[in-house]
C-alpha cells in the first residue's frame, strides 16, 4: 500500500499531523483493574452524575425534562428494537418498518407536512439537511440563518454548508425574534431558516416570514418544538416548506444531552431530495400488508453523485420512543402536555417579575421558556441555587456578550406550582447572598 502510494514508510503516511499530536510511544494508561475493581470505579464515577428526579431543573435551550410514561422505556427497551439493526432486510424487519412507518406519519399529522423520513441524528443535522436540501433544489449557493436559530444548530449549518461550498447569511433579530422586512433586502438565496418557538423562547412571525421569503423565490425551513405544536399553529400551515425540528421532548429523557431525535418532513413535491429513508406501506406476494424502505437517498444504496445526503442510520429507537409517547398520550393527552407546560411558564415568570431587579428580556409571546435579566451575576446566581439542589436555567452569556446578564428558564408540565414557588424563593434568597457578599453588579 505504501509503495503504491508512493512513501517509503509509516511516518510519510502521517508526516501531515502535527507533530505533538503524532505518538512517539506506548500511551500512558494506568494498569490493568479486575472486573470488581472497575464495577466500583464506575459506580463511583456514574454517582457523580446528578438525577433530574433527585432536583428541581428548569434547564432547556433544546433539552428538556418533559415526563416519560411508563409505557415508552417498556417499549424500547425490548431486545427486539433495543438492538434491532437497520432494517435491511424487510422480510425479517416488519416490526421495525412499521413502527418506523407510524413514526413518520404521526410526524406530518404534528408539522401538517405531507412526507417525513426516518428521523435523522438530532435537531442540528435536520436543520443543515433542511439547508444542503433547499440548496440543491433552488440551485442556489446561499442560505440566509435567523439570528433567534438555537446558536448550536446554526454552527452545524455553517459545518455543513463549508462542505457543500453554500455561503450562510445571518438574518437580523429586533426584540428577540426575525425581522420579516430584512428577508428582501437579501438577495437571492436558497432558503430562510426561522426557529418557533426560537432560542429565547419567542415565537416567531413564521407567516409574514413565510410570504416576504416566498416573493423573493426562497424556501422556508422552520425549526420547532414538538411539544408546542400541540397549543400552536403547525408549521405547514404558516408557509413552512420544510419542517425541521428537536424530538427528545417527545419520550426521550434529559440524559445528559443525548441521544437525540431529528424529525424532518416536507411537502411531497420534495420527496426525492429529502435526506434519510423513507418507508412505505405495500403489499406482499400473498396481498397482504406489508412495510419496506420505499426511498433510500445516501450513497450506500444509490451512486453517490445521485445521492443527497450522507446520513448513514437513523435514530429508530427514539423515533419509536417519540410514536409509543404519542400513542400513550392521545390527542387530548398531548395538548394537555402543551397547555401545562404554556400556563406554568407564564406562571413562573410572573413570579419571578416579583423579584427585585429580574424583568423579561424580551417582550415577546412565549411557549415555555423565556430569558430574564438578572440583578447580580448569573454564574454566581446559579451557583447558589444549584447548592440548594436546583438546576435555574441557561446562563446566556455563554452565547452572546451581550446577554451575559441573562438567564434562559424552561418550565414543563413536570414542575408543580410548589416547585416554580420554592425556585422563586431560592432566587430572592440567592439574591440577597450576592448582594451581601459582594454588590449587585449582573457583570
Amino acid at each position: 500500500m505504501l509503495e503504491r502510494l508512493g512513501l517509503d514508510g509509516i511516518d510519510d503516511l502521517l508526516r501531515d499531523l502535527p507533530g505533538d499530536k503524532v505518538l512517539s510511544g506506548p500511551l500512558d494508561l494506568p494498569p490493568g483493574l479486575s472486573e470488581l475493581e472497575v464495577v466500583e470505579l464506575m459506580k463511583g464515577m456514574s454517582a457523580e452524575n446528578v438525577n433530574p428526579d433527585e432536583v428541581l431543573t428548569f434547564l432547556g435551550a433544546g433539552v428538556y425534562d418533559h415526563f416519560v410514561p411508563a409505557v415508552v422505556p417498556w417499549v424500547t427497551s425490548r431486545p427486539e428494537f433495543a438492538t434491532a439493526y437497520t432494517p435491511y432486510q424487510a422480510e425479517v424487519s416488519q416490526g421495525t418498518l412499521e413502527s418506523i412507518y407510524e413514526y413518520q406519519t404521526l410526524m406530518c399529522k404534528l408539522t401538517a407536512m405531507d412526507v417525513a423520513n426516518a428521523s435523522i441524528y438530532d435537531g442540528a443535522s435536520a436543520v443543515a439537511e433542511a439547508a444542503l436540501m433547499a440548496a440543491r433544489i433552488s440551485r442556489r449557493g446561499r442560505v440566509v440563518v435567523s439570528e433567534t436559530v438555537h446558536p448550536h444548530h446554526a454552527a452545524v449549518v455553517e459545518s455543513y454548508a463549508r462542505g457543500g461550498r453554500i455561503d450562510v447569511v445571518r438574518l437580523p433579530a429586533t426584540g428577540g425574534a426575525t425581522d420579516p422586512d430584512a428577508i428582501s433586502n437579501l438577495g437571492d438565496a436558497a432558503c430562510v431558516i426561522v426557529q418557533s418557538p426560537n432560542f429565547y423562547g419567542a415565537i416567531e412571525p413564521v407567516e409574514a416570514i413565510a410570504e416576504c421569503a416566498h416573493r423573493a423565490g426562497m424556501l422556508v425551513v422552520v425549526s420547532c418544538d414538538p411539544i408546542s405544536l400541540a397549543v400552536l399553529t403547525p408549521p405547514g400551515e404558516l408557509g413552512a416548506d420544510i419542517a425541521v425540528g428537536e424530538g427528545q421532548a417527545l419520550g426521550t429523557p434529559m440524559a445528559f444531552g443525548g441521544p437525540l431525535l431529528g424529525f424532518f418532513a416536507t411537502k411531497r413535491a420534495f420527496l426525492r431530495q429529502m435526506p434519510g429513508r423513507v418507508v412505505g406501506r405495500t403489499r406482499d406476494a400473498a396481498g397482504d400488508p406489508c412495510y419496506v424502505m420505499t426511498l433510500q437517498t445516501r450513497e450506500q444504496h444509490i451512486r453517490r453523485e445521485k445521492a443527497t445526503s450522507n446520513i448513514c442510520t437513523n435514530q429508530a429507537l427514539m423515533a419509536l420512543a417519540a410514536s409509543v409517547y404519542l400513542s400513550a398520550l392521545g390527542r387530548d393527552g398531548f395538548r394537555r402536555v402543551g397547555e401545562l407546560s404554556l400556563r406554568k411558564s407564564h406562571y413562573a415568570l410572573d413570579r419571578i417579575a416579583e423579584v427585585a431587579g429580574f424583568s423579561l428580556r424580551f417582550e415577546r409571546p412565549f411557549f415555555k421558556e423565556f430569558a430574564v435579566r438578572c440583578p447580580v451575576s448569573v454564574d454566581g446566581l446559579l451557583e447558589r441555587l444549584r447548592e440548594r439542589r436546583i438546576l435555574g436555567g441557561v446562563p446566556l452569556g455563554r452565547y452572546s456578550a451581550a446577554m451575559d446578564d441573562c438567564l434562559l428558564v424552561a418550565v414543563t408540565e413536570r414542575r408543580t406550582r410548589a416547585d416554580i414557588d420554592r425556585y422563586v424563593d431560592a432566587l430572592k434568597a440567592s439574591v440577597r447572598e450576592l448582594e451581601t457578599a459582594g454588590g449587585t453588579s449582573a457583570r
